[in-house]
C-alpha cells in the first residue's frame, strides 16, 4: 500500500490546484478561529463585569478545557474544502483517463480504489492534527491552565472529517463528472439534510439528528449559549450518534468499493 500510496502522491505533487486548495484550507482553520476568539474577546471587553459576558456566552470558549470542542466545531464549517477536493481529484482520473492507465500498469480495480479510501483517512488526519494545533495555540493565550479535558471533541472532528471525505468520494464515484459531483454534495450537504434533519425532527421525534452527515455534526455542539441550547434542543445521545457515524462509514466504504470493481471504466 505504501507504494501505491507513492505512485499516486506523483499525480498530486506538481497539482497546483492541490497545493492551493490545501494551503487554503490549513489557514482557514486558523483564520476562522481567530476571527471567532476576536469576537468573543470583544464581547467580554464591551461588558462591564465578567459574570456579565459569562450570561451570554458562558466560560471563555477559547480557554481550557472548552477550546478543544470550541475549535473543533468552527473547524468544522470548512470541512466542504477536504470534500471539494476529493471529489476534483476523482473525477480528473475519470476525465483523463489515469485511472485506466493505472490499471493498465498493474494495479487491481481493488488497489485504485483502496488508495483513494486510504487517502481520505490521510486527509482527515491531516485535518485533524491541524484542528489539534490551533486548539492548543488559542488555548495557550489564556490564562488557565493547561487541561486534557474535552479532548474527545479532536477525536470527534476525525470522524466528521472522515464521514464528509468519504461522503464526497462516494458522490465523486457515482457521478464521475466533476460539476455535477460538486453541485449533488454541496446542494445535499447544505440545503437537502438539512431540511430533511429539521422536518423529522419535528415530525418524527428527532430521528433527523440521525442523518448521514448531522450525525457527525451533532458529535459536536457549539460550546456557548448553553441554557439558551438546553430549552431550544433536546440532550444528545452520544452512544447512539457513534454507531450512526460508525455505521454510515462502514456503508461508505462498503458501497465506494463494491460501486468502483462492477462499474465500467
Amino acid at each position: 500500500m505504501i507504494e501505491l500510496l507513492k505512485i499516486d502522491w506523483m499525480k498530486l505533487k506538481n497539482y497546483r490546484t492541490f497545493w492551493i486548495l490545501s494551503v487554503l484550507y490549513l489557514v482557514s482553520i486558523v483564520g476562522i478561529n481567530y476571527i471567532t476568539y476576536r469576537i468573543q474577546q470583544h464581547i467580554y471587553e464591551q461588558q462591564s463585569t465578567k459574570g456579565a459576558a459569562e450570561m451570554i456566552v458562558g466560560s471563555r470558549p477559547y480557554a481550557f478545557p472548552l477550546v478543544w470542542q470550541m475549535t473543533s466545531y468552527m473547524s468544522s464549517f470548512l470541512l466542504f474544502v477536504p470534500g471539494l477536493m476529493m471529489i476534483i481529484f476523482i473525477t480528473n482520473e475519470y476525465s483523463f483517463k489515469t485511472h485506466r492507465q493505472n490499471i493498465i500498469d498493474g494495479w487491481s480495480r481493488s488497489n485504485f480504489i483502496s488508495v483513494k479510501i486510504v487517502e481520505t483517512f490521510i486527509f482527515a488526519l491531516i485535518s485533524t492534527a491541524m484542528v489539534f494545533l490551533t486548539s492548543l495555540i488559542f488555548g495557550n493565550a489564556h490564562e488557565k491552565a493547561f487541561t486534557w479535558e474535552n479532548v474527545h471533541y479532536i477525536g470527534y472532528f476525525f470522524l466528521q472529517a472522515l464521514s464528509y471525505g468519504l461522503f464526497a468520494l462516494l458522490f465523486a464515484i457515482l457521478f464521475r463528472r466533476g460539476g455535477l459531483a460538486i453541485g449533488v454534495f454541496f446542494l445535499y450537504a447544505v440545503v437537502l439534510e438539512n431540511l430533511f434533519a429539521g422536518l423529522l425532527n419535528k415530525y418524527a421525534g428527532n430521528i433527523g439528528r440521525y442523518l448521514p452527515l448531522e450525525s457527525s455534526d451533532n458529535l459536536i455542539p457549539l460550546p456557548v449559549f448553553k441554557q439558551v441550547q438546553k430549552q431550544l434542543i433536546a440532550p444528545q445521545n452520544y452512544t447512539a450518534l457513534l454507531i450512526a457515524v460508525s455505521i454510515y462509514l462502514i456503508i461508505y466504504v462498503t458501497f465506494i468499493h463494491r460501486k468502483f470493481l462492477r462499474d465500467d471504466l
